[in-house]
């Protein structure tokens, strides 16, 4: 459609003049890229599983995940995972109405109480045209940051599912249903977050016929869940 109207608009001026009009409605577009909201959540808790990961949130619905997490609790360090996906929407607008509320994590939020046991370093940042602040805690008496660090806790469980279900499904078969089982548990506990962002290696398992149909069916229900089932 834009570009459409762009050939519309453009047909009828000189042609000294077409650089300089695509030049600027080019830099609109950019601009407008340019002009999300940009929040983020670092994690780093050595001997925890994973250690680090780090989620960027994006005003124009635009998400990723890193981490470095183990595919299995007796195996190596494995290689960085990433994972760009598009959040709902109504995460998203959870998310900044809580980073809002929290006044964009300016000033001090860490508790900073003695005696508070250590649950890994967090750090939450905001970032648009006008605002970048930056706030780094334990733990945090402020209502609407407790539930944004559990809220990206929960997405990372989540991400962390579907890095361990891509591998198992290519690798190892038999650990599906225990790892979806567990997964079906949390989700039943209201304990994940964004399942649709691994909806796609739910339904490689939901649509494999050479994986047994318990799984396949737990693959169903998962999706079901998320909004994302290919039946």
């Amino acid at each position: 459609m834009a570009s459409h109207q762009f050939r519309k608009l453009t047909a009828a001026l000189p042609q000294q003049w077409l650089w300089l009009f695509g030049f600027i409605f080019c830099s609109c577009i950019l601009l407008a890229a340019q002009d999300a909201a940009v929040i983020t959540f670092n994690f780093d808790f050595p001997g925890s599983e994973p250690e680090h990961y780090f989620i960027s949130v994006s005003s124009n619905g635009k998400a990723s995940y890193d981490s470095n997490g183990k595919l299995t609790a007796d195996s190596e360090p494995s290689d960085p995972f990433r994972l760009d996906f598009t959040i709902s929407d109504a995460t998203r607008a959870r998310i900044f109405d809580l980073a809002k509320r929290a006044r964009y994590f300016e000033g001090e939020i860490d508790s900073k109480k003695k005696g508070i046991a250590s649950t890994g370093t967090k750090t939450l940042t905001y970032k648009d045209a006008h605002k970048n602040t930056q706030a780094i805690y334990n733990y945090s008496p402020v209502s609407a940051v407790e539930e944004l660090t559990s809220l990206f806790q929960s997405m990372s469980t989540t991400l962390e599912f579907g890095r361990r279900l891509q591998y198992f499904h290519h690798y190892q078969k038999l650990a599906l249903d225990e790892e979806l089982k567990r997964m079906e548990e949390m989700s039943n506990e209201n304990s994940l977050q964004e399942i649709s962002a691994i909806a796609p290696i739910l339904q490689q398992i939901e649509t494999d016929q050479s994986v047994i149909n318990v799984v396949r069916a737990r693959a169903q229900r998962l999706l079901e869940r998320a909004g994302a089932s290919s039946k």
